[in-house]
């Protein structure tokens, strides 16, 4: 008897290393950095690589290298914090809409369309301007603006779920109403968020940047990879790897996520699975 070997695709492989990469530079980019994010050396201002500092400094003589490591950390820990806050916001309320319906349905589905009416990153500036330019502010902001798709889609299949068999049977032996939505009714809601929360991933990784850029995410003098662009602006002819290497690291990370994405979403799709 043979057996037919099937290779994974390139673009789950690619997109789990760069999600693997940035999860560990979330747990230790600080602990693996060679100098202090903040430390100042006047005499290595705006230089470029060296055996000092190998990716140079910046104009206040802060290591690039460390100050990249301790950023993706920063990047990485908001993105997974926020993307965790809007899905369980967005799952409960979406479970909640499809599962009664009729009133409460449409009052949760007119607040969640109102929201929906913003574009993302404006609802997120708005909210910032109440809660300020922290780190906390920025994980509520962009957890409220995301949250409305997953409501979307959550709801969408709740309502087909719950016509089906085993919700009915759940209910004849008598489990209450919350019993037979989160035992039996969420658990199979799951599986179509995991591809939108892959697609969420960088897109929270990409406003984060903008937010810090324009000032309002991540405090200064602690480094992010948006805030390391904004402050890299006045000094790009002088030294342009200030705002290459940030940038680099932004588009490779959002390539490998978007790349793991479009393979979960071939492997859940039906009618992609076959050429996967």
């Amino acid at each position: 008897m043979t057996f037919k070997s099937r290779s994974l695709p390139f673009n789950l492989v690619a997109g789990v290393c760069v999600v693997t990469l940035l999860a560990f530079l979330a747990l230790f980019g600080g602990l693996i950095a060679p100098y202090d994010p903040n430390a100042l050396d006047l005499g290595a201002r705006l230089t470029g690589p060296s055996a000092a500092h190998w990716l140079g400094a910046d104009e206040f003589g802060r290591d690039t290298l460390s100050r990249l490591l301790v950023g993706a950390q920063a990047s990485a820990w908001i993105a997974f914090t926020t993307l965790a806050f809007a899905l369980t916001l967005g799952l409960v309320i979406g479970v909640v809409a499809g599962f009664f319906g009729g009133v409460v349905d449409r009052l949760l589905m007119m607040v969640n369309d109102a929201l929906l009416a913003f574009p993302g990153l404006l609802l997120a500036l708005g909210i910032m301007a109440i809660f300020g330019a922290s780190s906390s502010g920025i994980i509520i902001a962009l957890g409220i603006a995301y949250m409305p798709a997953v409501v979307r889609v959550v709801r969408g299949s709740v309502l087909s779920i719950r016509q089906l068999e085993y919700v009915d049977a759940s209910r004849v032996m008598g489990n209450p109403d919350w019993t037979t939505m989160f035992r039996h009714v969420l658990p199979n809601s799951i599986p179509p968020i995991t591809v939108l929360a892959s697609m969420m991933f960088g897109g929270i990784i990409l406003s984060e940047a903008a937010l810090s850029f324009l000032g309002l995410g991540v405090p200064p003098p602690n480094p992010s990879w948006g805030n390391m662009l904004a402050s890299a602006r006045p000094y790009i002819v002088q030294a342009p790897l200030l705002i290459l290497l940030p940038g680099i690291c932004i588009t490779i990370t959002l390539l490998g996520i978007n790349l793991m994405g479009d393979a979960i979403r071939d492997m859940v799709d039906p009618k992609m699975q076959g050429g996967v």
